[in-house]
């Protein structure tokens, strides 16, 4: 039996967005930038400036990956785009298992995080606040975590890819507006004076409960495309 489907309503994308943006490097690497231009005197004045760059440079990065990957999907053969589905599905099912298992036993065997090495490489770059620093910053944190964290996005951009028009356009560019939207809380929060602890407190005692939450979407939308990709499911 075959399911007809439309591309994903502006509820899915909405929701989807929404727990891949509680995202803790972006978010992590957001909250130490304030605490560091907090500290400074100099660069305190200029916190709403480069706080934000550096969103706006994670937003652009994520928006030029996705339209890249969706370039690239929507021209590969359909016979093999169906076999891609099915290997992207389930690659991303594990990473959802992986997610929920880190909700119970965090830290025990493999997980899903930016290596030691390349985070040595996003604290070199924050030595340096400029303009041009941040705007490196951003971009650089925004292209480590996407491989490592962004598997909600990778659905949702295959999903998309099977019919890109304008208004899978549209769906693309308010999922990137909801996923920075976190960021723009925290230095919106900075600027109004909340304390920095405080943010570094909720982050850590919401990390497990953001685990939980993107390991489940991640098993719901890897068997999605699983399904869509085996014509369980017809996507009109």
């Amino acid at each position: 039996m075959v399911v007809e489907a439309r591309l994903p309503e502006l509820g899915t994308i909405l929701v989807t967005a929404a727990i891949d943006s509680i995202n803790p490097c972006a978010i992590g690497v957001m909250i130490l930038l304030v605490a560091l231009m907090v500290s400074n005197q100099k660069l305190r004045s200029k916190m709403f400036f480069y706080g934000s760059l550096y969103i706006f440079s994670v937003f652009l990065t994520y928006l030029l990956a996705g339209l890249g990957l969706i370039f690239i999907f929507s021209n590969i053969p359909l016979v093999i785009a169906q076999y891609i589905s099915i290997i992207v599905g389930c690659i991303i099912v594990f990473g959802g298992i992986i997610e929920i298992k880190d909700f119970f036993w965090y830290g025990a065997g493999f997980s899903l995080a930016i290596p030691p090495e390349r985070a040595k490489d996003i604290k070199k770059h924050m030595q340096n606040i400029s303009a041009w620093g941040v705007i490196i910053l951003g971009a650089f944190v925004a292209a480590v975590e996407l491989p490592c964290t962004g598997g909600p996005y990778l659905a949702i951009i295959l999903l998309l890819s099977h019919n890109f028009d304008l208004s899978a356009m549209i769906l693309l560019l308010i999922y990137n507006v909801i996923f920075v939207a976190p960021l723009i809380f925290v230095l919106g929060a900075a600027l109004l004076g909340v304390k920095i602890s405080d943010m570094q407190m909720w982050k850590q005692a919401n990390k497990a409960n953001m685990r939980l939450a993107i390991g489940i979407l991640l098993v719901f939308l890897g068997w999605m495309l699983i399904l869509i990709a085996n014509g369980t499911i017809n996507l009109g």
